[in-house]
């Protein structure tokens, strides 16, 4: 079995991963490593802050080919690193992703422009409550949306946040970054995980992915919204694992 690495989204932390790898390991014997993304838990930063030096800080300590999971920021950052470092990732695992964030005249499932860079700005005034923002949009819809919020405010409460510079750099790539021309060099198989009541990514953007991905399957979570993995762990860590040993 190739390792399992988990990479987490805009704002957040490694520990957001804690019960998806709990139901890997305690139900399905799957043992995934949570990664920090550079700046990220008191890690540092690369200069300049382009998906080029992100795939390369994080993939850099990777011999063999290993199993990628990225979720949002995350999942964007794992497309890349799967076209750029093609013999270090055997498999890839895409929740809540999309190859363009931001809407463009032909890619309407995306975030209206406007929307991102008032994120940008509020950055400026007060970092904390944009994360804040952030977290309660992205699950918006979803049948646990309190809970998950509870949980996200929780851990964002007792880790260290990263700085302003990162998480404004950070909704850069976002705003910047278009990789559909670039997802038919993906050569591993993919699995998308995306839930169905996401209103910062429609699912509209998962099934796009998935018919030009060339080795894609989609799973879609009715009830979930951008973090189905804390909205139903049990459901991803079974489809996860199922993909791996498939």
């Amino acid at each position: 079995m190739n390792e399992l690495l988990l990479w987490h989204g805009w704002g957040m932390h490694p520990a957001v991963w804690n019960d998806l790898r709990a139901e890997l390991e305690q139900r399905h014997g799957v043992v995934a490593q949570a990664h920090a993304l550079p700046g990220y838990d008191q890690t540092a930063a690369p200069f300049p802050y382009t998906l080029d030096t992100l795939a390369d800080k994080m993939l850099a300590d990777v011999i063999g080919p290993v199993t990628l999971c990225g979720w949002s920021l995350g999942a964007l950052l794992a497309l890349h690193a799967a076209r750029r470092h093609p013999q270090r990732v055997a498999r890839l695992i895409l929740i809540s992703a999309t190859p363009c964030f931001v809407q463009k005249p032909d890619w309407p499932p995306a975030m209206p422009a406007a929307v991102l860079d008032d994120f940008i700005a509020a950055l400026a005034d007060d970092a904390g409550a944009a994360r804040k923002r952030f977290s309660t949009l992205s699950n918006q819809g979803d049948v646990h949306a309190r809970p998950i919020a509870h949980a996200l405010t929780k851990m964002q409460s007792a880790t260290a946040p990263p700085s302003a510079e990162v998480l404004t750099a950070g909704l850069a790539l976002l705003r910047d970054t278009d990789l559909r021309a670039a997802v038919t060099d993906i050569v591993p198989p993919v699995l998308l995980l995306h839930g169905r009541r996401d209103r910062l990514m429609p699912v509209a953007a998962a099934e796009w992915l998935a018919h030009a991905l060339p080795r894609a399957q989609l799973v879609v979570l009715p009830d979930a919204a951008h973090t189905p993995f804390l909205s139903d762990p049990a459901c991803c860590a079974a489809a996860i694992a199922a993909f791996i040993d498939g």
